[in-house]
């Protein structure tokens, strides 16, 4: 029995040391899964130059969309919709945007230049002052085709952020960290809604699985910043 007595402090230390090197193991393995996700993802925008975006159809970009303390802002209508160089099929895209009282905007996705319009082709993600803005669509929903049941938006002329994961298998919008919707782009359910819509009209609307991210000139000065997207394709 002394001799047991005398082990089991023994014992004892040995499991602690066991049980921290799991934990330290754990933890380490969770920093790199941390970190390997974080490399993942692009800057689109690093706050100082928009040379990863041109506008829609043209080589430059137009002077009234503008870079200024760390984001960039569409001045004045006329600067046209600005979009980014590269195309995506599968992302996830997280920004901050600002919108001024009673203003109106709107961030594409899958946009081709083969029609005159960028709605043309592409699906719109509302962008908009949810109090005194006159579109009954708010800010975070799918434009005409999926809104949310919550406005989870902050007061206008301050940031929010919006994140759209973007895949065949479903779609999923979240504002300031809130869910707002889910759908499948493509799938029966998304055709009916589209047959009930100014879409309907246009035969190019939401077919494109690959293509630019635009961001829309509505005549009202808009804010983007932390702007950042992970390519999923092929995950």
């Amino acid at each position: 029995m002394k001799i047991m007595n005398r082990l089991l402090p023994t014992v004892a230390a040995a499991f602690t040391l066991v049980s921290f090197t799991q934990c330290a193991d754990a933890k380490e393995e969770e920093v790199k899964k941390e970190a390997s996700e974080e490399a993942q993802w692009e800057v689109l925008f690093d706050g100082k130059d928009l040379s990863n975006f041109r506008n829609f159809k043209k080589e430059g970009v137009n002077p009234k969309w503008i870079v200024k303390d760390g984001a960039f802002t569409l001045t004045a209508k006329g600067g046209g919709d600005l979009i980014t160089k590269k195309q995506y099929s599968s992302f996830e895209l997280k920004l901050d945007y600002k919108i001024l009282k009673g203003g109106n905007s709107g961030i594409m996705y899958h946009v081709a230049e083969t029609q005159k319009k960028p709605w043309h082709t592409g699906p719109e993600v509302q962008i908009q002052d949810n109090v005194d803005g006159h579109d009954p669509q708010k800010s975070g929903w799918l434009y005409a085709l999926y809104p949310a049941t919550i406005d989870a938006t902050n007061p206008v002329g301050e940031w929010n952020t919006l994140h759209i994961v973007i895949t065949p298998e479903k779609c999923v919008h979240y504002m300031n960290g809130k869910k707002y919707c889910e759908y499948v782009k493509g799938s029966e359910d998304w055709d009916q809604k589209v047959a009930l819509t100014k879409f309907k009209d246009f035969p190019t609307f939401g077919k494109e699985t690959k293509g630019h991210i635009n961001f829309q000139d509505h005549g009202d000065v808009v804010s983007f910043r932390n702007v950042m997207i992970k390519d999923l394709a092929n995950k």
